[in-house]
């Protein structure tokens, strides 16, 4: 057989608002299994995010820099669009608790559907990660406490200029 092996793209999508240590482990361990992944940052054309979907992108960016076979990118539309113009073969999908399985796997099927070529694939956190989420990351910067501890570095500075009243930062624009 000659000719080189298929080129395994992956996209990991959601909303990354803010992109916390449970996203980024499994991006790391995504990025093992696939050539490339494409975190997808997706737009939701009612909802206001707590970050623009630029500084999501960036903050992806800047958290991912150490992981060659990543970049970052934003999306509108359906996934499996995305999926198709970037190439890719898989969707990766985290699962957090038996509460995820049911959504995710409706998801998953309706992706199949659509596109028969592209694969969903899904991996679980550590323990100690899976109960973060973005909205539980939010959820305790807005009241002052320490959520350090669940983000990388750059998101902590963000979100930290998001609340000087809190963190003693600087106040961010809330033009995004």
């Amino acid at each position: 057989m000659s000719g080189s092996s298929p080129r395994y793209i992956a996209v990991y999508p959601g909303s990354f608002d803010p992109i916390t240590l449970g996203h980024t482990e499994i991006l790391e361990r995504a990025a093992q299994l696939f050539d490339e992944v494409v975190v997808a940052v997706g737009h939701h054309p009612v909802k206001r995010g707590f970050f623009s979907y630029e500084q999501r992108v960036e903050l992806i960016r800047e958290v991912t820099a150490h992981i060659p076979n990543v970049r970052a990118a934003h999306f509108s539309g359906l996934m499996i669009d995305f999926c198709r113009e970037v190439g890719a073969r898989v969707i990766v999908r985290g699962l957090r608790a038996a509460g995820d399985f049911e959504p995710e796997f409706q998801m998953a099927l309706a992706n199949r559907e659509l596109e028969p070529k592209v694969e969903t694939v899904f991996l679980i956190p550590e323990p100690q990660k899976q109960f973060i989420s973005s909205s539980l990351i939010r959820e305790i910067a807005s009241h002052g406490g320490p959520f350090q501890r669940f983000v990388p570095g750059a998101v902590s500075r963000a979100m930290e200029a998001r609340y000087p009243q809190h963190y003693g930062g600087p106040a961010a624009s809330t033009d995004d």
